[in-house]
C-alpha cells in the first residue's frame, strides 16, 4: 500500500463560476436601471437573489474541490475538503458502498463514527468530444486499497449499489 500518499480530484474549469458571477452582476445592473423607471416586481428580486445564491454555491463547490484531499496512512485514511476533516482507522470502516454515477462511480466510506464519499474518474463528453474530467484519477485504485486494507468483501450487489462489509 502506498503510505502517506495524497490523492486529489480532477478540477473542472472555473469558467462556469465566472459566468454565474457575471450574469448576477449584469442582472443587478438591469435591476438598478429598471428601479429608476418603474416599480420592480417581487419575482425580479427573487430571480436576482437566486442568481447570487447560485453563483455563491458554485464558488463554494469549487473552493471545496480545490481543498479536497484523501491521504493514506499505514493505520488508516484521512479525508478533508475544506469544511470536513475525517480520519478513519482501517478497523473503524464498517462498510463501503459503490454507486454508479453519471460520470464514474460514487464511493461511500462508512465508519462507526464518521463517513465520507468520493467519485472515481469520470469523463464529461459532449458530441463525442472530451470536455472535462471529474473525480479522482486514481479513484478505482483507491477503492481497491480501501477494501483490502479494511478487510471488506462484496456482500450484496443490489441496484443501485454494491455493498462491501466485513465477512
Amino acid at each position: 500500500m502506498p503510505e502517506n500518499t495524497i490523492y486529489s480530484p480532477e478540477l473542472l474549469p472555473r469558467r462556469g463560476e465566472l459566468n454565474a458571477w457575471v450574469l448576477a452582476t449584469i442582472a443587478t445592473g438591469g435591476l438598478i436601471a429598471l428601479h429608476y423607471w418603474t416599480t420592480v416586481p417581487f419575482w425580479v428580486w427573487s430571480f436576482i437573489a437566486f442568481l447570487y445564491f447560485s453563483a455563491l454555491a458554485i464558488s463554494l463547490g469549487n473552493w471545496m474541490d480545490r481543498r479536497t484531499r484523501i491521504q493514506l496512512f499505514s493505520d488508516g485514511i484521512t479525508y478533508e475538503n475544506g469544511l470536513r476533516h475525517v480520519h478513519l482507522i482501517w478497523d473503524e470502516i464498517s462498510q463501503v458502498r459503490v454507486l454508479q454515477a453519471r460520470w464514474g462511480q460514487t464511493v461511500q466510506v462508512l465508519g462507526t463514527a464518521a463517513h465520507f464519499e468520493f467519485n472515481t474518474l469520470g469523463e464529461i463528453k459532449f458530441r463525442g468530444e472530451l470536455r472535462g474530467r471529474t473525480g479522482f484519477t486514481e479513484g478505482s485504485a483507491l477503492l481497491d486499497i480501501i477494501l483490502r486494507s479494511a478487510g471488506l468483501l462484496a456482500v450484496t450487489r443490489e441496484a443501485p449499489y454494491i455493498l462491501y462489509s466485513r465477512p
